[in-house]
């Protein structure tokens, strides 16, 4: 047996297909990491504090510097999801924080219409991420179970669920409002478009049952103001701006251009393949579609974090999987380049000369992603997804 039929057998061994093994491994994950994280979590006691100062109607976006360092950048409504692990021990919600947001993102993939073949892909593939994500206690993890279920769930024509967690991410933490892109696959748009409505008016007010009205009104006033200050913050900061625009910001060492110079093209990638309507009926087109969403959520945002990635390298696991023809030897080193680069490159296991040195200052964990992006709107403006309804 040569070296390529062993690897093939190692990869078909019944242990790797074992969804008990799997979802004891991802939870094991998250008591880790928790375990890891108890006696430094600063950003579990940012979102604690989120619930106390809508309960005591202070700022959530002042600094609080005996509570914690940095400050909130999320919604009033997120006082709404951090309560039930704000009001128990702090050891007790840090552990079940973890818990909850892993469980959440299994749940999405499990309940997806995604093959067993690409559910397994992404159980593997994005562990390590998951992990990077759970050190650092990020919604993030929810953000991509979030656009996950927006998109399944317009596919299974429950739009007004759909429509529920598109608010709820966008109320939280604005990526949410990337479901938005999954408009058009709708077959009850004007269902979908008076969800939209009605959802967000529950989850705005929702807020004000631990507060007042007035008081949430104007947190959301500061919010935007602080989203805007922070954008402006993000452009050269270590940790902050690992995207597309932050690795060329970065690079280039000039802060005399506006982003738009990239975004815009960018979008225009982004929105060209929609003109494809004849492919729609396609299921691996409109995966290929999510896939586009989730890495260009992270790549054109400069809010985006190292923990962002898992949203990421979810998308990039459904752009190599769900297509219906052979990846190519090209595709298997982008795969290989993304795990180790992007994935990798935050931890131990990464030198750590290359992560201090190049990877962190030039916010290179984006270019793996980003240049299986630009080969993902290469295919998807030129290849036929007919074939794909063997997905099914």
């Amino acid at each position: 047996m040569n070296t390529k039929e062993k690897l093939s057998t190692f990869l078909h061994h019944p242990l790797l297909r074992d969804y008990r093994l799997l979802f004891g491994l991802w939870m094991l994950l998250a008591v880790v990491a928790a375990l890891m994280k108890m006696h430094s979590h600063n950003n579990f006691l940012i979102f604690r504090g989120v619930f106390w100062h809508t309960w005591q109607q202070t700022s959530l976006f002042a600094e609080y510097p005996q509570e914690y360092w940095d400050v909130n950048h999320y919604g009033p409504l997120f006082s709404m999801v951090i309560a039930p692990f704000s009001v128990v021990p702090e050891w007790v919600g840090l552990l079940l924080w973890c818990l909850v947001l892993t469980l959440f993102l299994w749940w999405a993939v499990r309940r997806s219409l995604l093959t067993n073949r690409q559910q397994l892909f992404v159980f593997w593939f994005c562990a390590h991420e998951l992990l990077t994500a759970l050190y650092m206690q990020q919604f993030n993890i929810a953000i991509a179970a979030i656009i996950l279920l927006a998109f399944f769930l317009i596919e299974q024509e429950r739009d007004a669920s759909a429509a529920f967690f598109i608010v709820l991410g966008t109320l939280v933490k604005l990526y949410g409002i990337v479901g938005l892109a999954f408009f058009f696959f709708s077959r009850h748009k004007v269902r979908f478009v008076l969800s939209l409505v009605g959802w967000g008016a529950v989850l705005f007010v929702l807020p004000m049952l631990i507060s007042s009205p007035e008081y949430i009104v104007g947190q959301y006033q500061e919010w935007l103001q602080c989203l805007t200050e922070k954008n402006a913050d993000n452009l050269f900061a270590t940790h902050q701006n690992i995207s597309l625009l932050g690795m060329v910001r970065k690079i280039s060492g000039s802060p005399d251009y506006s982003d738009l110079w990239l975004i815009g093209p960018g979008l225009v990638l982004f929105a060209l393949p929609y003109l494809r309507f004849s492919q729609y009926r396609h299921m691996a087109f409109r995966q290929t579609l999510l896939a586009s969403v989730l890495m260009f959520t992270v790549l054109f945002s400069t809010g985006s974090e190292s923990s962002g990635y898992i949203i990421a390298l979810i998308g990039v696991v459904v752009w190599y999987t769900c297509v219906p023809w052979q990846r190519t030897s090209w595709d298997v080193a982008l795969m290989v380049f993304a795990f180790v680069l992007t994935s990798l490159s935050p931890s131990d296991l990464f030198p750590a000369f290359i992560r201090k040195e190049l990877v962190q200052p030039y916010a290179l964990k984006a270019l793996p992603v980003a240049l299986v992006w630009l080969r993902l709107c290469y295919e998807i403006m030129s290849k036929d997804y007919a074939e794909a309804k063997a997905l099914r």
